[in-house]
């Protein structure tokens, strides 16, 4: 794999403009007086309870664990010209997605037209039917999506950004965005009065302009409420913390009920009429009446509500039809297809293994692939092919084999690099970017910035908390 492009450094190892200030200031640091911050920030985020949950982890005493996400005190930082063409190119792809769910979910024209193979979305299990002929507000069905984007290309060349994964059912770690950005302030104030850091601590109020904007019609107050599973979810932290940003109750399942084709939940004063679900629960949970009959994390008859237009849930049923890693592929084409423009984000090269020749292509080169469970998440159910062994490839080539149609694989990316402050000094560590977008049907809207994880392990490439990464605090200047 070549060297991958440094966002620091140019390849004569002249510091790039937008660092150039930090540089100078990180070079007047002690190497005691980081170690301290970084020590300060655990400390603040554990008392907090700034945790997440690990499925399938155990401590001595056999209870499952939670774990800090590392924080990197060294911020990624993004040129104002950079972002504005990122900002637009992901509105450009949020509003297709949004259009091709529609489109599924009523006419079918581009099923139709042949661009997307229909037995791939109809036969899809995260297509659901009973979505079919369902209005909804602004015809939006992502109110709130989490875009991965890398940056790939090498030390000589330029550095192009590239979109790795929509996520669009419940795309997770906004607030780990917003409290990064608190932690750099309080370390660091004199940073943010030596750059124009664009803020981001207006999410959470846009979130609720959002939510309340795509309320049920005739509906002009809103009850906005926040449905988590639970506090063993891996995310509940999350959950508290956006419901508690926004000024709305964190309700669970059990919170809610249905009557006269109305959800209420149930307070201390009485029943209350809610009209704006913002759901962290996933479609086979959402209502036993209509999807998993063993499921206590939902409302039963909510579906009912919602088809009736008497509710909203950000995001809508079905919407996982287009972050399946299986359509991905045709996010291009889709562009074209409802915009009648040329993507400004591109996707990364992408093999479907349900594809005889894309299946054989995977085979040949699986130990040069990244090769990814069509629904998998949080990189579990994938195989980095450079860092396998050769049992382990021969393993998943077994895998894939058995169920072609579960699995993609695209090239392995250098992906781009950022001086990260680990135990042995500053060194470069590979990253990704996730920023949030919010359509309401009237506007898409994205905060400058985003989620920046970090893979600490070096050489790795594999950013999610789950498999030991870290995050940065996410800057684009003003200008």
């Amino acid at each position: 794999m070549k060297p991958a492009f440094d966002e620091m450094h140019t390849p004569d190892h002249e510091i790039r403009a937008q660092y150039r200030i930090y540089q100078r200031w990180l070079d007047r640091q002690a190497r005691e007086t980081m170690q301290a911050r970084r020590e300060e920030a655990e400390m603040i985020f554990r008392r907090v309870g700034i945790t997440f949950a690990v499925y399938g982890a155990k401590d001595e005493d056999g209870a499952g664990t939670e774990r800090l996400i590392p924080f990197d005190l060294i911020p990624r930082i993004i040129p104002q010209q950079e972002w504005a063409a990122m900002e637009a190119g992901l509105a450009q792809r949020v509003t297709a997605l949004n259009r091709f769910i529609h489109d599924v979910y009523h006419e079918q024209d581009i099923l139709r037209a042949g661009v997307v193979p229909a037995d791939q979305v109809l036969k899809n299990s995260q297509f659901r039917a009973e979505m079919m002929n369902v209005d909804l507000p602004g015809q939006v069905y992502s109110h709130i999506s989490g875009i991965d984007i890398v940056r790939a290309g090498n030390a000589t060349g330029g550095g192009d950004y590239y979109v790795l994964e929509d996520n669009l059912r419940v795309p997770s770690g906004v607030s780990y965005m917003l409290e990064n950005r608190k932690m750099m302030m309080r370390l660091f104030p004199e940073l943010f009065s030596i750059h124009r850091v664009a803020p981001v601590a207006h999410y959470p109020d846009l979130l609720l302009e959002t939510l309340r904007a795509v309320a049920p019609a005739g509906v002009n107050e809103p009850t906005v409420v926040v449905l988590t599973p639970g506090m063993y979810n891996s995310a509940y932290f999350e959950h508290a913390f956006l419901a508690q940003q926004m000024g709305v109750e964190l309700v669970e399942g059990q919170d809610l009920f249905v009557k006269d084709g109305y959800v209420y939940m149930r307070t201390t004063q009485g029943p209350r009429r809610v009209d704006v679900i913002y759901r962290r629960v996933d479609d086979d949970f959402i209502d036993p009446k209509h999807f998993r009959a063993d499921s206590t994390l939902g409302c039963e008859g909510l579906l009912d509500v919602y088809r009736a237009g008497n509710i909203t849930l950000s995001n809508a049923v079905g919407t996982g039809i287009a972050d399946d890693k299986s359509i991905y592929p045709y996010v291009p084409k889709m562009i074209e297809f409802y915009l009648g423009e040329k993507p400004i984000l591109n996707n990364v090269p992408t093999y479907l293994c349900r594809e005889k020749d894309g299946l054989a292509y995977v085979l040949d080169h699986m130990a040069e692939l990244v090769v990814k469970e069509v629904h998998g998440a949080g990189g579990y159910g994938m195989l980095v092919g450079p860092a396998a062994t050769k049992a382990e490839l021969e393993e998943f080539k077994a895998v894939v084999k058995a169920r072609p149609d579960n699995y993609i694989a695209q090239p392995t990316l250098a992906l781009s690099t950022c001086p990260t402050f680990v135990e042995s000094g500053v060194a470069p560590r590979h990253i990704d970017l996730r920023p949030y977008v919010l359509s309401s049907g009237k506007h898409v809207q994205t905060v400058p910035g985003g989620l920046t994880r970090v893979a600490l392990k070096e050489g790795s490439l594999v950013v999610n908390s789950s498999q030991g990464g870290g995050t940065k605090d996410t800057w684009v200047l003003e200008d």
